[in-house]
């Protein structure tokens, strides 16, 4: 089994039960569990897939991807209680998840020789884009959207794999440390509260005094 496919079917897991950690979380019944677990798990390897030309993508063509969804969905609707020993299991099964996908995607998009740019950029893609459908399927604003530092965590690790690339360095050893990079960050974000500048709401008394003006 290769690395690249050892990468993606380890983070289908981990973002499944994400997935499904939210669901129990929103009270779901286990069939939409299991959709969000397979959501969370695949989309942003859908997404990479049909970017980079790679059709029909692993996830629908390959049953080991739909089998560790549905593992990790299962497992984490019937046993909430051994998830939930974590502390926000959704935050730390998303960052490992996120980190998984971001290193995973960028090895693939180098391996379908994209230029380092662009397979930095799809990497942080394939990270991010299960997360935003589960958030979506939520009716939730995504977390890529608000997050302290999430896709920023998500480039840097993908970052790491291309820049790796380029120097020749050995590619379990710079995925190993993407992964750690961008795993770090996250949670490190999320418990000291780096965030990106997030945009000043309108000084309301300037605006009702600029609409009597007129």
């Amino acid at each position: 089994m290769s690395l690249l496919l050892i990468l993606d079917l380890v983070g289908t897991f981990v973002f499944a039960i994400s997935g499904a950690s939210a669901g129990v979380a929103h009270r779901l019944d286990l069939f939409g569990t299991l959709v969000l677990s397979f959501v969370a798990g695949n989309f942003g390897g859908i997404i990479r897939d049909v970017l980079i030309g790679s059709v029909p993508p692993a996830a629908i063509s390959d049953w080991r991807y739909l089998a560790v969804s549905l593992l990790g969905g299962v497992v984490t609707f019937y046993r909430t209680s051994a998830v939930d020993k974590l502390t926000s299991p959704v935050l730390i099964f998303d960052a490992a998840g996120l980190a998984l996908f971001a290193v995973s995607g960028a090895q693939k998009a180098l391996v379908f020789g994209l230029n380092p740019a662009m397979a930095a950029l799809l990497g942080m893609l394939t990270g991010v884009g299960g997360g935003m459908v589960r958030d979506i399927l939520l009716a939730e604003i995504p977390v890529v959207l608000r997050a302290n530092i999430y896709a920023v965590a998500a480039l840097a690790g993908a970052a790491v794999v291309v820049i790796g690339h380029r120097l020749h360095i050995p590619a379990t050893a710079t995925t190993i440390a993407g992964a750690l990079l961008c795993f770090g960050l996250r949670l490190a974000a999320i418990h000291r509260g780096w965030h990106l500048p997030v945009a000043r709401q309108p000084d309301r008394s300037f605006t009702k005094k600029h609409d009597s003006d007129d």
